[in-house]
């Protein structure tokens, strides 16, 4: 359960009352009393004995909200009227459409974008395929692509289910970089079709987004796409939270002062997310053999038999040295670094007491981390979370529309680590050294300094790649 009241539980309730003195006081006090947050008070309609007022007001969840609409309905002389769920009025028939670049006003318009004038631009592109990127969409487009499978903490939910997070994602590539992303969710769970589908599709794309898909699966698609398209394939899910991860612990190895060679690691999540933090740890110093994976099973460790795959298998082989077989508590001791993709309430204050000096948290599990920061505070020297209702958010929309961005204006045709090591020092670097702090190791997500910071990174390695 939400500890504090968030706006994804924001509510709007339109309530007429009679016109007297003390009867807002009452409403207001009721709604405190219950829990609730109130956000904006608006008068609707008055008249010398009745009074209308839309109330806003944000609670922990939807039983929460009920909770505080009853206590409500019980004072007397009071009508709800309407009762709007915030979250749910923006997705009203979805949160995105199609723009045009260019009005259709006359004759002259239609026949120029549209017959007979597309016919040349048609087969200027079939002289000169690489005109494609001149003339049509696929320069500023990329594909969201989704079965379903993995979708926040929500588990299997399926394509259709999975679409308003696809959408979501399409604002943000939007929004913060202005590229232009369609969601196409897949009815289908097999790799084999999900890959034949995003081949057939690619033509239209300057880049593919996975998203969403469940590990391994998501790593034998990426894999392949990568392999057999001459488009960049990135999947978010992995690579834009290990990007985040290491720019946040770039900056909280400086306030720590240690060395990223010589620090030990746990990481909580042997998924899509916590594999390519590992990996790109591994990419940017961190001695493989002080890093111990857990998954639900425990430690990962080389000869390990229950709840293995290939993947598991391979970062067996080099990491977790102390061969440490039995949980994750024992894999914390001595450990200067935990990085949870997993689930709520996993760790303890004790087991953060048996970590090392001055250890860093990163509990990035939504929307309840693998532990609270406030029970934290006092023992580690610097907590993160993935919420945006605490200091040092771990949030991947830092780097993937960005990362794109550089992507689409470099006319990448793969991703590489270092683009991604190169995107984790620009998101780093924006913070000053006088500004670093405990609390203030990562940029927020509206600092309109990261997009451009992370796509002059990504073009800048694709420059050097070009030259060489």
């Amino acid at each position: 359960m939400q500890t504090k009241p968030t706006p994804s539980y924001s509510t709007t309730i339109r309530i007429e009352y009679p016109n007297v003195v003390g009867m807002l006081g009452k409403l207001t006090s009721t709604i405190g009393e219950a829990g609730g947050d109130i956000g904006s008070i608006d008068i609707i309609k008055t008249s010398k004995n009745m009074i209308t007022r839309d109330i806003t007001f944000s609670a922990t969840s939807e039983e929460h909200i009920e909770q505080i609409i009853d206590k409500i309905r019980q004072l007397s002389n009071v009508t709800i009227k309407h009762i709007t769920d915030k979250t749910f009025a923006v997705h009203n028939k979805g949160k995105i459409e199609i723009g045009l670049k260019h009005t259709i006003r006359t004759r002259e318009d239609l026949s120029m974008v549209y017959t007979p004038g597309v016919a040349r631009v048609c087969m200027d592109i079939y002289k000169h395929p690489k005109h494609v990127y001149n003339y049509t969409i696929k320069a500023n487009t990329i594909a969201i692509v989704t079965d379903g499978t993995a979708v926040l903490g929500l588990g299997d939910i399926g394509p259709h289910a999975a679409l308003p997070v696809m959408e979501g994602k399409a604002m943000l590539f939007k929004q913060f970089a202005d590229v232009d992303a369609y969601p196409i969710c897949l009815d289908t769970k097999e790799p084999d079709k999900i890959i034949e589908v995003i081949k057939c599709i690619s033509p239209v794309f300057g880049g593919i987004n996975l998203e969403d898909i469940s590990a391994p699966r998501c790593f034998e698609i990426e894999e392949t796409l990568r392999n057999e398209l001459n488009i960049p394939v990135f999947h978010d899910d992995q690579h834009g939270t290990a990007v985040v991860v290491l720019a946040a612990l770039i900056n909280a190895l400086k306030i720590v002062k240690k060395e990223i060679n010589k620090i030990k690691i746990v990481i909580s999540g042997a998924g899509a997310a916590g594999l390519a933090c590992a990996k790109l740890l591994f990419y940017a110093g961190v001695n493989s053999s002080n890093v111990i994976i857990c998954d639900s099973k425990g430690p990962i460790y080389k000869g390990r038999k229950e709840g293995m795959n290939r993947y598991k298998e391979e970062i067996a082989k080099i990491t977790n040295k102390r061969n440490i077989k039995t949980n994750i508590k024992d894999a914390l001791k001595g450990a200067d670094v935990f990085i949870g993709t997993s689930g709520p309430g996993l760790l303890k204050p004790d087991d953060i007491k048996n970590m090392a000096k001055d250890s860093i948290i990163f509990a990035m599990a939504n929307p309840i981390p693998e532990i609270m920061p406030e029970e934290a505070e006092g023992i580690a020297r610097i907590v993160a979370t993935g919420r945006s209702d605490y200091p040092n958010q771990i949030n991947n929309v830092l780097c993937f529309p960005g990362f794109f961005r550089g992507l689409l204006d470099a006319k990448a045709t793969t991703v590489t680590y270092d683009m991604k090591i190169a995107s984790s020092y620009a998101i780093a670097n924006l913070i000053k050294p006088t500004e670093l702090n405990e609390e203030y190791i990562i940029p927020s997500p509206f600092d309109k300094r990261v997009p451009k910071a992370v796509a002059d990174a990504v073009e800048g390695v694709v420059k050097k790649m070009k030259k060489k």
